[in-house]
């Protein structure tokens, strides 16, 4: 069944106590002003042209939470799962007499966020709420189908900001949370929140399953331009060994076209390297600099954005501006990362700066990139546990480019298997 209004749908270690002392500090004025209702959106807010967007647990809530109404419930959801005010639904719920919220479920970097990347939270009481919170992070199959069962919930409830790409890993919590409840029997809800940088089409190379990782665990496209809904009805269809029960509540008011600036909704940072809603915009490309020795921009302000190496010059900018890439211009920067690659070290390398989005290809943009750094720069190196494979599905893209293919012919090597993925996909968008 499809995804409607208020949908109905079928088919660790301890937190350490400095950590659970800056959630009190942090949390506390949160829970103290929680309110059990959420307002509908303003006349002012969201997009233009009279429309508004509402998200899905926006309508959840507008329907008194109708859903789930006699259910024992746990969240899947992080610092993003929050109201057009900034509160956290989490809080929110907790204050509503409506909504039996027994548990928390936290994802990589935590339910509230306080861990970096590759790191979680562990298993804590939340000090605003009291609830119980258990970490997903890694946990998948039956060890958090056993999660899942401790906790005592009989629905597990799903809302999380994604980025729109398959490496971004929150969209495999959302898969191996929805296997681990099919085998827990316990019912499924997604709440749907933008894709970002628009739901118009599918980029980039399809995951060859012999590559699957926490990166990617099923064949779908590296931009998929699909909403955390949208997936969940991909996987429950066409990936799960047997689908879970699972109901999605829509978005209203959203395009496919729309940006995420055009929802009107405030930015919380997915994790602490995607800050802003321009880096999303560029991350399905510019995270394949992971599987290279270059810097991908951690430890910057300008994460995915700005790009470099020790001993990378002008040529770089200036070979990339050549290839003509659509919607996008390269600046020649030196920068410092505080952490991760070459911390400490000016190192030199480009910024992207995207001046037309619509017209603005994210991987095509990284393949270009890729072949201009290692054309460029002869200290140029894949990592030796040849990541680029997970991040792009297959070695294709590497031994492509180790031969000397140029952008087009790159590109061109994954369209016979990403048209297939389109067609799979249309089947399983709930939007125009």
């Amino acid at each position: 069944m499809r995804g409607h209004d208020i949908s109905r749908d079928h088919g660790g270690h301890r937190m350490r106590l400095s950590r659970r002392s800056l959630l009190a500090t942090t949390t506390a004025a949160v829970a103290a002003s929680a309110a059990p209702a959420v307002a509908a959106p303003g006349p002012g807010s969201g997009h233009g042209g009279g429309r508004t967007l509402r998200t899905g647990f926006e309508r959840l809530a507008a329907d008194g939470y109708a859903l789930l109404d006699g259910r024992r419930v746990g969240m899947v959801t992080n610092p993003t799962g929050i109201t057009r005010d900034v509160r956290h639904i989490v809080d929110v719920m907790h204050a509503d007499g409506r909504v039996d919220l027994a548990a928390v479920f936290g994802p990589e970097h935590g339910f509230r966020g306080t861990a970096q990347a590759g790191g979680s939270e562990g298993r804590y009481d939340d000090p605003a709420t009291g609830l119980p919170v258990y970490d997903t992070y890694l946990k998948s199959g039956q060890a958090l189908a056993d999660i899942f069962t401790a906790s005592g919930v009989d629905t597990v409830v799903f809302d999380i900001q994604d980025a729109g790409a398959r490496f971004y890993t929150y969209i495999w919590t959302l898969f191996d949370c929805m296997e681990a409840a099919q085998l827990a029997g316990l019912s499924f809800v997604v709440l749907d929140r933008p894709n970002p940088v628009t739901g118009r089409a599918a980029l980039g190379p399809v995951l060859h399953k012999e590559f699957a990782t926490f990166v990617g665990r099923q064949p779908i496209s590296q931009a998929h331009g699909m909403t955390v809904a949208e997936l969940a009805l991909l996987f429950n269809e066409e990936f799960l060994t047997a689908p879970v029960a699972l109901e999605t509540v829509k978005m209203s008011g959203w395009k496919r076209s729309d940006f995420y600036d055009a929802s009107g909704m405030p930015w919380v940072p997915p994790s602490p390297n995607m800050p802003t809603p321009e880096t999303a915009l560029v991350y399905a490309g510019t995270c394949l600099f992971e599987g290279t020795n270059l810097s991908e921009g951690r430890g910057t302000t300008r994460p995915f954005e700005l790009l470099g190496a020790e001993g990378v010059d002008g040529r770089w900018a200036a070979a990339a501006n050549e290839l003509g890439l659509a919607g996008v211009r390269f600046r020649e920067a030196y920068f410092a990362p505080t952490f991760s690659k070459f911390q400490g070290k000016t190192i030199g390398g480009v910024q992207l700066h995207v001046h037309d989005r619509e017209a603005f290809d994210p991987v095509r943009t990284g393949i270009g990139l890729l072949i201009t750094a290692k054309r460029s720069w002869s200290g140029f190196a894949w990592r030796e546990d040849n990541w680029i494979d997970k991040l792009t599905g297959s070695t294709q893209v590497r031994t492509m480019i180790d031969a000397g293919a140029d952008t087009d012919e790159v590109v061109g090597g994954w369209q016979q298997e990403l048209a297939a993925f389109r067609r799979k996909r249309r089947n399983h968008l709930l939007y125009r």
